[in-house]
């Protein structure tokens, strides 16, 4: 799945247009390397969003096309969160 539309289905980000500018602009990482919106992103994968001078990064559990609010929480678990 690629990495604009994981953080949309999983509502890290609201929009998808958001978390594509995100990634264009170089504040996402995936497993310590800067990445673009068209990057496969697979279970295990850690992935870090920067945002002005919050960290958050997660660590990716499942992959789910389609997910219900319910199942968001569990498509990614939380490694930090620094402010």
């Amino acid at each position: 799945m690629r990495l604009d539309k994981f953080l949309k289905v999983s509502r890290i980000i609201k929009r998808r247009t958001v978390a594509n500018e995100a990634c264009d602009s170089g504040r996402v990482q995936i497993n310590g390397r800067p990445a673009k919106a068209g990057a496969q992103v697979k279970v295990g994968d850690k992935v870090v969003l920067f945002f002005g001078d919050k960290q958050f990064a997660f660590k990716i559990l499942q992959v789910i096309e389609n997910a219900k609010k319910q199942e968001c929480s569990d498509m990614y678990e939380v490694i930090t969160d620094e402010v």
